[in-house]
């Protein structure tokens, strides 16, 4: 409001009185999370007026587009996002059986609910590093999609906690709606992720936001409940590719993949432009959104993202070379000549062979993945098929830690014969 000179907030923005803020939260929050919380506002502001100086220098050339000043988490009218952030010196966390999360909190909390000590959260799910020398400052907030409150650690690891990849193989990657992700490496591996039921859950997500909207009076444009399910098909979305990124990146490390081509969006809108296109590679599937994530997961790994042109490789037959006498339908890619394959899986094989000089080797039979909510499973599914055993997101992996309750194998093989049963009956 200082920077917009609005409602008589007058001087610099540095002028705002942040130690009475500090006074005012700390009894609830504690005095090292309202520094924090104060602090990192504070980094924000600095990193927008440094932008903002790159942005008028005409002799830098990294930004382009004039910065937004940081914003609100949300209003009053429509709430607040309720989100924290906690000093690294200031909470624990414990990795095991039952993880759990210990913070610290102000002294009027603690005699508000009569409590001593810290705070106590339990934690579902297993760190992406669990080795590291030092951690950084949390960030936590709540989702009100999945009613839950959600965590992000940074940690600091040792350089050798990941080795860069041992050998020296390629991979390329067909990227659409679809199949989400059509996969072949040089070592002759081939995976397919599905995206045809996550595109349908949008579109119907959409459908229900237009309906909402057409029932607005005249003059309101969204709603507390249009907002709620932008949201939830955001997360959904993003939590999905979240997942594909890191079960894709760990396959192809694990094969010696120092290299992953991924071809540029302009070459599939020149060539299969529609609607139905633009919705799912910009509102669905935010390919632009999708390379971005790809490349900073892969960083972790030291596998190296380039962008290269798949211009035609979704059209042209791998035997004969042709592209105009070629034919898709769905999924199936026919020529003259007497090849028949999946279109997506050549595309991208197409593409690995037009970038690279060493020989691929002959080609394994594809892994196909389906998306189940939570990950992405080999298809056909095994008898033990997470979509049959999941009744609450935050008990039933087997694999991992959870929150409350523990799903015992017993207890999963009798959901299994079940399950059995009722298919042999059907």
């Amino acid at each position: 409001m200082r920077y917009n000179n609005e409602n008589g907030f007058e001087g610099d923005v540095w002028d705002a009185n942040t130690g009475a803020l500090e006074g005012k939260y700390k009894g609830v929050l504690g005095a090292s999370t309202a520094q924090q919380v104060i602090q990192k506002n504070s980094e924000a502001w600095r990193g927008f007026f440094d932008t903002k100086n790159k942005y008028h220098d005409e002799s830098n050339t990294s930004v382009t587009e004039h910065p937004e000043p940081p914003g609100f988490r949300g209003n009053e009218d429509d709430g607040r996002q309720l989100k924290t952030v906690i000093r690294n010196t200031s909470y624990t966390v414990e990795w095991g059986e039952r993880s759990r999360l210990e913070i610290l909190v102000g002294r009027e909390l603690k005699d508000q609910y009569d409590h001593t000590g810290r705070l106590r959260l339990e934690i579902a799910g297993d760190p992406n590093w669990p080795d590291y020398e030092k951690q950084g400052r949390l960030d936590l907030w709540y989702d009100e999609t999945d009613s839950t409150f959600r965590a992000s650690q940074p940690v600091t690891v040792s350089d050798d906690a990941r080795d860069t990849p041992l050998a020296d193989e390629t991979a390329a990657l067909d990227i659409g709606a679809n199949n989400l992700v059509a996969c072949t490496t040089t070592t002759g591996e081939q995976y397919l992720y599905e995206g045809r039921e996550l595109f349908q859950r949008f579109r119907e997500t959409a459908r229900k936001i237009a309906r909402l909207q057409s029932k607005l009076e005249d003059g309101r444009y969204s709603s507390k409940r249009i907002r709620r399910l932008y949201r939830k098909r955001t997360c959904r979305r993003d939590h999905a590719q979240e997942a594909l990124c890191r079960d894709l990146l760990e396959r192809l490390y694990a094969e010696g993949i120092n290299t992953v081509y991924i071809g540029g969006l302009t070459d599939v809108l020149d060539t299969h432009w529609s609607v139905e296109t633009n919705a799912k590679t910009h509102n669905f599937w935010a390919f632009k959104k999708f390379a971005e994530r790809l490349a900073c997961t892969a960083e972790e790994y030291g596998i190296l993202i380039e962008v290269r042109s798949e211009a035609w490789t979704s059209q042209e037959c791998p035997q004969c070379g042709s592209t105009n006498r070629t034919i898709r339908h769905q999924d199936t890619l026919t020529c003259p000549c007497g090849f028949d394959g999946h279109a997506d899986l050549t595309a991208s094989e197409t593409f690995l062979r037009r970038h690279i000089e060493q020989a691929v080797r002959p080609m394994a039979r594809p892994v196909r993945f389906e998306w189940d909510d939570h990950r992405w499973s080999e298809l056909p599914h095994s008898h033990e098929s997470p979509k049959e055993q999941r009744t609450d997101p935050s008990t039933v992996h087997c694999d991992g830690n959870v929150a409350s309750g523990v799903v015992r194998k017993s207890e999963i093989s009798v959901m299994t014969r079940i399950s059995d049963s009722r298919t042999k009956s059907a």
